[in-house]
């Protein structure tokens, strides 16, 4: 803390910064603790949510702590627009990547050597460098943070190996605090990050994972092209991001939107790096609506009015699938999110994981897969088997979701339970979902045959259900506690006690399937799973909200900026709630601080003024 420390203490000079530069009356849960913890030198561990003020637990400390704050960020994509949203709030921020000139780079340093830089962004590749390493050490550096920490882990699932030389800051800096924040952290990966990093006695902070304003559906796939255009229609005008797995996807996707009159680009890692630079700027400044990726997209988005994401194919793993979704509604307004699989998409993944060289990638790729068809076939509640996934209890009855919200039926399958059961039971309890499909369908193959269990009286029982129906099954006997894997996820199944009790007619068996919601991606059904209130959604509201976003795109280009890092679509639903005419009201919007309302106060409240006074928008 500042030496000038205000008579009430630390606690209200952290206030006051952060209403003066971020324009927030409070802190979010636990960010004054970790904020508190940096400034007295300890390091840190924190998970929080997409959106949940991880920045701001570090940008804060550098105005107080005198010295350099050094941001490890994994994109330099990001770097450019989290420089910008930090100086708007008026923390003097530079970053040093590969996209600057020479002439830029040499500025930059000139800035850090006389100590005018609070904020300084570096990629891992950078700061792996020993020579630059050493080029920092008579800069004053008072914190290390780095960002998307999970990536230093290789139990994570975006495991960067330049991540690991972060781990050399240590003995390099011993003085120097460390503080590790991700999104997306299982309690194996928070355990290892901490190790890597050599974190001492660091404060751990786990809040929850729960991003209670995105709504999660998942729906078999029926021509998808169709479905996805259909959704995406019911959000026209909405930002939103479409995932397919492979680029042919991508390109063709994006192909059919475009020819249905949506602003949409296709984003994949075979493009020139300056033309996914292109549409990606594109797309953050408002330019596009809807990017249509591959997986390569997303991690270096800070766009905080993202208001859909949707999974045109089967998520590699329920980390990716919490982050990729993680990516809408980062300004804490409602959006909604639907899965997309079929058949198709397990079978080409299972391709894939078999071609993996190294056993144990293979089992841990096997075990992620299971994970997500669980998720996806299972008809508990999204949230509970998702925040499930880190560790986190919720009781389910989310209300946001497709399976609370009654999108989805089950159905009594408690015969065709009996019978893979039975097949399981007559094999000896000793193979996997494919062979007991196999019995059950009544397919022949060179194994069958070889065991002889094309005698059995379960051979053929099934056959009125394809091999995918039966897998599909299978899973939700898994999910629901009738089976269980013997050892490790590539192994045969063994019955449990509630699957032997099922088998001998003792209880009755439902699962799961999928109905398309006849109002999949409608906002009104939105905003009413979320409790928005009626003032917001009106028409006159939504003029206004609609001017003020004009107003905002303007103030962004002049300033050569994304919009969001102006206001967020949270402040400016704010200001179309309070209508400030004056400047005391203004200051009451959230996002809307000091320093903000000196170089945009007097531009909004005209552009309000003009409103309620029946003029059109300036």
């Amino acid at each position: 803390m500042s030496p000038d420390e205000p008579a009430d203490g630390p606690h209200g000079a952290l206030l006051r910064a952060l209403e003066t530069h971020f324009g927030f009356s409070s802190f979010r849960p636990r960010q004054e603790e970790i904020v508190s913890s940096i400034l007295s030198g300890r390091d840190v561990f924190a998970a929080l949510p997409t959106g949940g003020g991880k920045s701001l637990c570090y940008q804060l400390p550098a105005l107080f702590n005198g010295g350099l704050t050094v941001v490890v960020s994994p994109l330099i994509s990001l770097m450019k627009d989290q420089v910008d949203a930090a100086r708007e709030n008026g923390i003097a921020a530079a970053y040093l990547n590969s996209s600057l000139s020479l002439e830029k780079a040499q500025k930059t340093w000139k800035e850090l050597s006389a100590g005018r830089v609070r904020l300084l962004y570096l990629s891992p590749e950078r700061l792996s460098r020993p020579a630059f390493r050493a080029s920092l050490q008579g800069l004053g550096v008072t914190l290390f943070a780095v960002d998307e920490a999970h990536c230093i882990s290789e139990w994570g699932h975006e495991f960067r190996p330049d991540y690991l030389t972060l781990g050399e800051l240590r003995g390099e800096f011993p003085h120097v605090p460390i503080a590790a924040f991700t999104a997306t952290a299982t309690r194996q990966v928070q355990d290892d990050v901490i190790r890597r990093l050599k974190l001492h006695s660091p404060l751990t902070v786990r809040t929850s994972f729960d991003r209670s304003e995105i709504y999660y559906a998942v729906t078999p796939k029926d021509n998808v092209e169709k479905q996805i255009l259909d959704f995406v229609a019911r959000h026209r005008g909405e930002p939103g991001i479409v995932y397919r797995s492979s680029r042919k996807a991508v390109e063709r996707t994006a192909d059919s939107l475009d020819e249905a009159g949506f602003r949409a680009v296709a984003y994949h890692a075979g493009f020139e790096d300056e033309e996914r630079r292109r549409r990606q700027d594109a797309f953050v400044r408002d330019e596009v609506e809807v990017v249509v990726a591959t997986i390569a997209f997303g991690m270096g988005i800070d766009k905080s009015n993202v208001r859909w994401i949707v999974h045109g194919d089967l998520p590699r793993s329920l980390e990716a699938y919490y982050q990729e979704t993680g990516r809408a509604a980062r300004d804490g307004e409602p959006a909604e999110t639907v899965m997309f699989y079929g058949p198709k998409d397990v079978s080409t993944i299972r391709y894939h994981i078999e071609r993996m060289e190294v056993p144990e990638e293979r089992e841990r790729a096997e075990a992620r897969l299971l994970e997500v068809l669980r998720f996806a076939d299972s008809g508990i509640c999204r949230r509970k088997l998702l925040l499930g996934h880190f560790d986190e209890e919720h009781p389910g009855g989310c209300g946001n979701c497709d399976v609370c919200t009654d999108s989805v039926a089950a159905e009594d399958f408690t015969e065709q339970a009996q019978k893979i059961l039975s097949a399981a039971h007559r094999t000896g309890e000793r193979f996997g979902g494919y062979h007991l499909a196999d019995i059950v369908c009544g397919n022949a193959t060179d194994r069958v045959l070889d065991l002889g269990h094309n005698q059995l009286p379960t051979f053929g029982v099934g056959s009125d259900h394809d091999r995918t129906w039966w897998l599909s099954l299978l899973r939700d006997l898994e999910s629901g506690g009738y089976l269980a894997r013997k050892d490790g996820p590539r192994s045969g199944f063994r019955i449990t006690p509630a699957g032997r009790s099922l088998l001998r007619g003792r209880n009755r068996f439902s699962a799961v399937r999928r109905q398309e919601p006849a109002e999949l991606g409608s906002r009104a059904g939105r905003n009413a799973v979320v409790g928005q209130g009626a003032p917001e959604d009106s028409e006159e509201a939504e003029r206004l909200f609609q001017c003020l976003r004009s107003v905002r795109l303007k103030l962004a280009r002049q300033r050569n900026v994304p919009p969001y890092v102006i206001f967020s679509d949270k402040t400016l639903r704010a200001l179309v709630r309070e209508r400030p005419t004056d400047p005391e009201a203004m200051l009451r919007c959230p996002g809307v601080g000091k320093t903000k309302l000196a170089r945009y106060g007097d531009i909004v409240l005209e552009a309000v003024r003009s409103f309620l006074s029946g003029q059109s928008c300036p």
